[in-house]
């Protein structure tokens, strides 16, 4: 089965290091088999994905709460303006 990622939406977080972060989420896409004469047709598998902007992922959980893979680092999006 053929994939591909699909950009939902990206956001700025601080991390509990004091540090910024730019953060991805991502949406899995699956190419859909058709015998129509329509081009590629490419629907969501429900799994999504949060990345750092350097190529980290992010692990998100049932509360919301971010933290980067393979740290300690909790993750806070950032409050944008009004």
């Amino acid at each position: 089965m053929e994939k591909k990622l699909h950009l939902l939406e990206s956001f700025h977080a601080r991390g509990s290091d004091g540090k910024d972060y730019m953060v991805h989420c991502y949406e899995h896409l699956a190419l859909v088999e058709t015998l129509s004469a329509t081009p590629d047709q490419w629907e969501p598998t429900g799994q999504i994905e949060y990345k750092l902007a350097d190529g980290h992922l992010v692990h998100v959980d049932q509360n919301d709460q971010m933290t980067i893979a393979d740290s300690d680092i909790r993750l806070e999006r950032s409050k944008s303006a009004a």
